[in-house]
């Protein structure tokens, strides 16, 4: 069994919030069971479920783990946000939740693809 960890959680109106869940539990799972969505506001009720197909329950994280799907790879190497239903909680983690409508945006220095313009 695993033991109870905090993690430190930004809301997109700058409220700070402290949650315990258990080592290894999915991010995106602790999120909404506290009442907070990593959703966008459209994408809140018509999502994959946690399944990394959307990619609507995007955060950011301020050391993020090294990536182990696909999405977080891409997000990972282009300054996208990290799915939380990717992502294992672990003591410590500090997640920012994101204002957006369906997806996040990139980091502004984050690296460009080719052919694509900054």
């Amino acid at each position: 069994m695993s033991h109870p960890v905090t993690i430190t959680v930004e809301t997109p109106d700058g409220e700070t919030r402290e949650l315990t869940a258990p080592d290894g539990a999915v991010l995106r799972d602790v999120l909404l069971g506290a009442d907070l969505s990593p959703h966008g506001r459209y994408a809140g009720t018509v999502n994959c479920g946690g399944n990394g197909l959307c990619a609507t329950c995007g955060v950011r994280l301020a050391a993020p783990p090294d990536p182990d799907h696909w999405h977080d790879d891409l997000a990972d190497r282009f300054g996208y946000p990290r799915l939380s239903c990717q992502l294992r909680v672990r003591e410590g983690m500090r997640v920012r939740l994101l204002d957006k409508r369906v997806w996040g945006s990139r980091e502004p220095d984050a690296p460009a693809s080719d052919g694509e313009q900054g």
